[in-house]
């Protein structure tokens, strides 16, 4: 129920268009139609009958009897052709019939006659005529030995007939018409709207494979959903968001996310993560380099390694020198004491890129970035990997395999199941996993909005208050650090 009312919240613009649209089509429909106006006339049937009671009984039955069939008899030429006549009209008794109705009350010995026209008048005489016509059918068909005229033969005179239709009720002009009913139709077309929309908007929903929120993720896997990022229109002006504003809901967002990732495989004792995603501009580098401040300001000795050797990012955002870094690390052109940056007035430290090589994933798969892995985890607290996408090419996932775990970022909105599907497969590919998700670009506002314990990660109100959030306890660092670093 929960996922049909977030689709209607979702859609409610579509569904709200497609209704008033019912409504106009309704209301058109009822301006084109040509008012049409109905008149009834009344008539009824009796049948003369004995004194007693059984022939009384004897005589109602067959009166019920002879009713429905002079209902039916109603539409017969033989007794619309005399109306035509009478009243000249210019219409054949095909036509005719089309306009009249007779039906047999229940429980009644009463016939009705409705005529329906779009001439109010006509369709007060044309009732009066063909009940008056039926009259005199039904009395001459009943007279036993008439001929067609009505009367007797030599040999046998006409007897009286048994059966006598009486006009109880004359038609009436209609003063309003009967058609088209513009009330129902509006409400027939609203309605119509309506349910057309509410199926868009599940079929739209249905067809619709992006990520929006926490619930598509668990289609698609069972991997933890660790953090909740809110989207924010600025993010490109100002990336280090946490440096930034630490007040605002966004920055929270990562501070909850530092928290969280301290329960990340709680059982392997290298803490260093891969940060990547199934595509591009999902916001894994912000994420990464958020982390890597949100953690630092708790007192960890962090590491942020630009492992992107395409596209790097990690140099511009947090305004360092990149031109030497990992790449040099691993040609052999460079030490890493020489190639570290500290960052910042906490013990967060930096590696840049260096120069975009010619075979990313040889270098990123080597012996040697093996061996610098195992060397950052004894020397740092955290260490994060910036990472390619997933998708595109294999550089993360051979990075994954080294490191021991990877967070992966979904973009609400953006990321597609399949993408989602794909990165996880790339993963297994090489035997390695995602340690947890990180959901980023969440919406404010609507019914996918983040907001307070939504995902069980986040606060959505922010400490926009004038105070500082309490930090979590600082680990202690460990005894190694990089020399020179």
């Amino acid at each position: 129920m929960r996922d049909y009312i977030r689709i209607l919240r979702q859609s409610w613009v579509l569904i709200a268009l497609l209704t008033l649209l019912g409504v106009a089509a309704g209301a058109v429909f009822s301006m084109v139609q040509t008012p049409l106006y109905s008149s009834s006339a009344k008539v009824f049937v009796s049948t003369s009958s004995g004194d007693s009671i059984g022939e009384r009984a004897q005589g109602n039955t067959f009166t019920q009897q002879r009713v429905k069939t002079y209902a039916d008899l109603v539409s017969t030429p033989i007794v619309l052709l005399p109306v035509i006549a009478d009243l000249q009209l210019d219409m054949t008794s095909d036509e005719l019939v089309r306009e009249v109705t007779a039906v047999s009350l229940p429980d009644t010995t009463l016939i009705e006659i409705t005529v329906t026209d779009s001439d109010p008048a006509l369709t007060a005489e044309v009732a009066t005529a063909v009940s008056q016509s039926l009259t005199n059918v039904v009395e001459a068909i009943e007279t036993t030995g008439a001929d067609a005229d009505g009367t007797g033969t030599d040999a046998e005179p006409a007897a009286a007939s048994p059966v006598r239709l009486t006009l109880v009720q004359h038609a009436s002009v209609p003063q309003k018409p009967v058609s088209p009913n513009v009330p129902l139709n509006i409400v027939l077309g609203g309605l119509i709207g309506l349910a057309l929309g509410v199926g868009a908007a599940v079929l739209r929903a249905t067809l619709d494979t992006r990520i929006r929120n926490e619930r598509d993720l668990e289609q698609v896997t069972d991997t933890p959903v660790i953090g909740g990022i809110v989207f924010d229109p600025k993010a490109k002006d100002r990336p280090l968001i946490v440096h930034a504003d630490p007040h605002s809901p966004r920055a929270e967002s990562f501070r909850a996310l530092r928290t969280n990732l301290q329960f990340l495989d709680a059982g392997r004792p290298e803490r260093s993560f891969v940060v990547t995603s199934s595509i591009e501009s999902e916001g894994k580098s912000t994420t990464a380099a958020n982390l890597a401040i949100a953690l630092a300001d708790a007192g960890a000795r962090v590491l942020l390694v630009d492992a992107d050797l395409r596209r790097p990012k990690v140099a511009s955002y947090l305004g360092i020198e990149g031109a030497v870094g990992l790449t040099d690390l691993l040609i052999g052109k460079a030490e890493l004491q020489d190639v570290i940056q500290p960052w910042g007035r906490t013990q967060m430290y930096v590696l840049p890129a260096g120069r975009v090589p010619p075979n990313p994933s040889e270098l990123l798969g080597s012996a040697v970035m093996a061996q610098t892995i195992t060397e950052l985890n004894r020397a740092f607290d955290v260490v994060l990997f910036d990472a390619p996408p997933l998708l595109p090419v294999t550089d993360a996932a051979v990075l994954t395999r080294a490191a021991g775990g990877a967070i992966l970022v979904v973009a609400a909105g953006r990321a597609h199941k399949g993408h989602v599907r794909g990165a996880f497969s790339v993963l297994d590919n090489v035997d390695a996993k995602v340690s947890g998700i990180v959901l980023t670009m969440l919406p404010t506002k609507g019914p996918d909005a983040y907001g307070y314990g939504r995902y069980g990660y986040g606060y959505g109100y922010g400490y926009g208050y004038g105070y500082a959030p309490r930090e979590e306890p600082a680990p202690a660092p460990k005894q190694e650090p990089v020399a020179g670093a």
